[in-house]
C-alpha cells in the first residue's frame, strides 16, 4: 500500500510539473512579473503598458561597460527590425536615471532602458546577482507575448550576437500564435 502512495504522489508531481519540464525552463508560459519604473528621461514604465505587443525585455549588468556597450549597440542598431515586427525591447539594469541618461545619450539609444534601483524588478524575474556588496543583474532575456506572458527565456546571452540571435527567433513565435 505504502508503494502505491509512493507511486500516486510521484505521478501527481510529475503530472503537474510536465509544462516546465516539457520546456526545460519554468518562466515559459508563466505570467511576465510586472513592475513600474523609470526610463533614462524620467518617464515611468510598467509592463502592463505594453500589453498587446510583444516585448523583448533585456537585463544587463552595468551601464558603459563593455560588453553592456556592445549589446545595446546591436540592439539599437537593429531597432527598425524589431519595430517593423512590432516589438518592443526594453533594456533594465539596477543603474540609476542618471547614469542611464549619460548611457542612452552617449550610446544614442531610441529605446528605454529602465532603472531598477530598488532592485524589485530583478529579484522578481530572479537575475539579481553579485559578489559581496556588488550587485548586478544577469545578463538575461524574456521574450513575452501580448498577453504578457513569456514565450521564451535566455539564461545565457552573448552580448554580440544576442540582438540577431532574437530576430532570427521571433517569428516562430509569433506566427505560432503563442
Amino acid at each position: 500500500m505504502r508503494t502505491v502512495k509512493l507511486l500516486a504522489t510521484f505521478l501527481s508531481v510529475l503530472l503537474l510539473s510536465a509544462p516546465s519540464m516539457a520546456s526545460g525552463d519554468p518562466w515559459i508560459g508563466a505570467l511576465a512579473p510586472d513592475f513600474r519604473l523609470q526610463d533614462q528621461q524620467g518617464q515611468w514604465h510598467q509592463l502592463s503598458d505594453y500589453r498587446g505587443r510583444w516585448v523583448v525585455l533585456y537585463f544587463y549588468p552595468k551601464d558603459g561597460t563593455p560588453g553592456c556597450t556592445v549589446e545595446a549597440r546591436n540592439f539599437r542598431d537593429t531597432q527598425a527590425e524589431f519595430a517593423r515586427m512590432g516589438v518592443q525591447v526594453i533594456g533594465v539594469s539596477l543603474d540609476d536615471v542618471k547614469s542611464h541618461k549619460v548611457f542612452a545619450e552617449t550610446e544614442q539609444l531610441t529605446f528605454p532602458i529602465l532603472s531598477d534601483s530598488e532592485r524589485k524588478a530583478a529579484e522578481a524575474y530572479k537575475v539579481l546577482g553579485g559578489f559581496g556588496p556588488v550587485r548586478y543583474t544577469r545578463r538575461e532575456t524574456f521574450v513575452i507575448d501580448p498577453e504578457g506572458t513569456i514565450v521564451q527565456h535566455y539564461g545565457s546571452v552573448d552580448a554580440e550576437t544576442h540582438a540577431r540571435q532574437l530576430l532570427a527567433d521571433l517569428p516562430k513565435w509569433m506566427q505560432s500564435g503563442l
